[in-house]
């Protein structure tokens, strides 16, 4: 299968704040140092360090670690609304950290957005308006702008609102503006920094239902930091864990649940119900040459739950179909054997 193409590319980044920052990054003594050494040597702090990974075009990646990790300074660095301080950052190829004043503006304008946990909208100004908010500052004609603006109210669920002012709304309905007005600009990456942290968890729950359907319906790149992990892995197609600056683990929810690099990472996910996360694909065996199964069929991506759920209701071994093409089975022994945590089968492929 065919990688998709990245959009963002990062390599060796570090954001280092304090006196002579631009010494840690290329000392390898000092960039060693943890935290709390480092500032006693050197009165800096370095929030991001040495860190590489890349966004694939059309991917939820998920940034998340606790307050402190380094995330969100992480996800500023890649438009540079915080200067890194030293490494590689490139947008579809292009150099980010070697763009002028005028391409920077032109990507946060037009090619990568921002969504804020605070929403940033102009009290005095309608629904209608704030969405339209980039679009004015693009330079286009009000009535253009406004029938885009109006378009993208009704997909995030606003339509009706267009007049009322951001303080006749809920707390729910502005970051829904807030999002629309991201929208609105048809940027290529949509960037979330822990938009939703200061929710109530049911309208916080109804706004993650809206990203994964707006990145169901539309494919956008999304990177999405946060610190909560149910949420990641909800919405995240790939997970890079950060703790003191650095990435610890990157990869999918099934294999950070699943398979974690280390004991900071096996504490952070012990309370993840792991049937919810893993799949069939990781859960089954090769068929035995001489059982016939005739079972519920159930594609790769099903969780083990919801293999559980189809193997205890018709008590038959279950088959992991794809293309027509039987991969595996999974039956009683191999779902519990991932519910107990017993390290899963090789695929049968």
């Amino acid at each position: 299968m065919n990688t998709p193409p990245h959009v963002f590319s990062v390599r060796d980044l570090w954001k280092v704040f304090g006196p002579k920052a631009d010494r840690v990054p290329g000392d390898a003594e000092l960039g060693a140092l943890d935290a709390a050494e480092l500032r006693a040597r050197t009165g800096c702090t370095a929030a991001v360090r040495d860190v590489s990974f890349d966004v694939r075009k059309g991917e939820v990646f998920v940034v998340m670690g606790l307050s402190g990790s380094g995330k969100s300074t992480l996800v500023r660095c890649l438009t540079r609304l915080i200067e890194p301080t030293s490494g590689e950052v490139t947008m579809d190829g292009e150099d980010v950290l070697a763009m002028n004043a005028g391409r920077l503006r032109e990507l946060r304008r037009h090619r990568a957005s921002m969504v804020f946990q605070h929403f940033g909208l102009l009290p005095h100004r309608s629904v209608l308006d704030n969405v339209a908010y980039g679009l004015e500052i693009q330079g286009m004609g009000r009535a253009e702008r406004r029938e885009r603006a109006a378009g993208v109210i009704a997909k995030v669920g606003l339509d009706g609102l267009e007049s009322r002012r951001p303080g006749q709304l809920s707390g729910g309905q502005q970051q829904r503006v807030g999002l629309a007005r991201a929208l609105a600009v048809d940027p290529e990456v949509l960037l979330f920094d822990e938009p939703f942290s200061a929710l109530d968890p049911l309208i916080r729950r109804d706004m993650q239902e809206e990203v994964v359907r707006l990145h169901r319906e539309e494919g956008r790149t999304m990177v999405f930091i946060t610190h909560d992990l149910n949420e990641a892995l909800k919405l995240g197609d790939r997970i890079a864990l950060m703790r003191d600056g650095r990435i610890v683990q990157l990869g999918t929810p099934e294999e950070i649940v699943g398979s974690p690099a280390d004991d900071y990472v096996r504490d952070f996910v012990r309370d993840v119900p792991r049937e919810q996360v893993v799949t069939v694909r990781a859960a089954m065996r090769p068929a035995d040459s001489a059982e016939s199964v005739s079972g519920p069929a159930l594609a790769p991506d099903a969780t083990v739950s919801e293999a559980i759920e189809a193997v205890v209701r018709t008590g038959e071994t279950a088959r992991v179909v794809e293309g027509g093409r039987c991969l595996g089975v999974v039956d009683h022994a191999c779902l519990l054997g991932v519910v107990a945590g017993v390290p899963a089968v090789k695929e049968a492929v």
